[in-house]
């Protein structure tokens, strides 16, 4: 017979196994029925790291470094000047294509002002030979009679000849001109549009010895120094907008056969911890694999091949306000977790276009719209007919002689 004390020991063993089957069987449940509704919609990946544009900044003319604006680390504004050329050189070319751009403009007007001359010429020429066709009338009708000589006849003949050729000489040189001027003035003739195009080239090439960032943002990997000789595309420093970034996470290719383009995405960086989340959503696929882009891709085809699960970058966009709240610098760790509801829907890799420019800047443009006013005040100052060189003063000579680039003197001489 079993003592009762081992009996009720006995139960209580069986009691605690069930209540730890059945507590294992409630975890189970309560897990399969989590799975089923939310963790089969989310993948996730702590293999995601912030991207952003590096903006490098490159010369475009050569040219000795005078000045250094910025530094590593230093913030700069769009426009702010960060590294300055010697234009010395730039500044001669400049005032030779401006003189060369005024005798062109005094030339070309004598050319229309010797159209005028020549065409008076023609109609004085026509007027002699109509005298000398009178007179010879004239003289026929007498030399009939006998009152005139035959040599003063002959004369009279010569004469006509003679003025026919002079107004025939006349009309080509005055045709001549006019090939010259035709169907133009003064403003679009193709020698004044080439001295034009000259100046405009010069002055560019004095406004870029001035180098701007082209965006706001952080400078990065300054390698320019002082005094240093710089080439046309040389790396100097680059400038990192870091309110223009994104997230490149890597998922594996099981992951990716329910993600689509426009799915929400939660993201959280080792930087801030789990306290601060960013939301952003999926922006676009990898063309490829990461191993497909790298500088040596596997070569598989040998005897010891191993499979191995391939990642594809997944681009993400961020919410600019949280990033602006909670800046990211680029090659930080993110973990990414994207809510992949509703995958069966749309074109796993649609065809999507870009119409308008997705980055672009202005500061460079400003220096063609002053090339073409420093143009048109030297036309209009060379057109009137008094243009000399003096040190008075002329409506036109604030735009003829305005500042050659930002912060440089204004010239002592205007044309006018």
């Amino acid at each position: 017979m079993i003592p009762k004390q081992s009996a009720s020991a006995k139960t209580r063993r069986w009691r605690l196994l069930l209540g730890a089957v059945g507590l294992v069987a409630l975890i189970g449940l309560g897990y399969t029925l989590y799975w089923s509704q939310v963790l089969r919609y989310h993948q996730t990946t702590d293999d995601a790291y912030v991207g952003g544009n590096v903006v490098q900044i490159t010369p475009q003319v050569s040219g000795t470094v005078v000045a250094i604006g910025a530094d590593d680390t230093q913030f700069v504004t769009a426009g702010q000047t960060l590294v300055r050329l010697d234009e010395s050189d730039a500044k001669v070319a400049l005032d030779q294509a401006e003189a060369q751009l005024a005798r062109t403009v005094r030339d070309v007007r004598t050319l229309f002002a010797t159209s005028s001359q020549l065409q008076a010429n023609v109609a004085l020429r026509r007027t002699d030979l109509t005298a000398a066709q009178s007179d010879l009338q004239r003289r026929q009708r007498l030399g009939a009679s006998g009152a005139v000589s035959g040599e003063e006849l002959q004369h009279a003949r010569d004469a006509v000849q003679a003025a026919q050729a002079s107004l025939a000489a006349a009309e080509q040189q005055l045709a001549a001109n006019r090939a010259r001027v035709d169907g133009t003035n003064l403003a679009d003739h193709p020698q004044v549009r080439d001295a034009a195009a000259a100046v405009r080239t010069a002055y560019l090439a004095l406004s870029r010895t001035q180098l701007p960032a082209p965006v706001a943002g952080f400078v990065a990997r300054r390698n320019v120094q002082l005094g240093e000789r710089v080439g046309p595309g040389a790396a100097l420093m680059a400038v990192v907008p870091l309110d223009q970034v994104w997230v490149d996470a890597n998922f594996k290719e099981p992951q990716l056969k329910h993600m689509r383009v426009g799915q929400p995405v939660t993201l959280r960086a080792d930087l801030y911890g789990g306290r601060i989340l960013y939301h952003g959503r999926v922006a676009g696929f990898g063309a490829g694999t990461g191993a497909a882009f790298a500088l040596l891709p596997a070569q598989n085809a040998t005897g010891n091949w191993i499979k191995i699960v391939q990642r594809v970058p997944v681009r993400i966009a961020l919410d600019p306000g949280e990033v602006a709240r909670h800046p990211l610098q680029i090659g930080l760790s993110i973990k990414a977790d994207v809510d992949i509801r509703g995958g069966e829907e749309g074109a796993r890799l649609p065809q999507l276009t870009q119409r308008a420019a997705t980055w672009s800047t202005d500061v460079f443009g400003s220096g063609q719209a002053q090339a073409e006013e420093r143009v048109q005040a030297i036309i209009a100052a060379n057109q009137s007919g008094h243009a000399i060189l003096t040190g008075g003063t002329d409506p036109a000579s604030p735009a003829l002689y305005a500042q050659r680039g930002p912060g440089a003197p204004r010239a002592d001489r205007h044309l006018h």
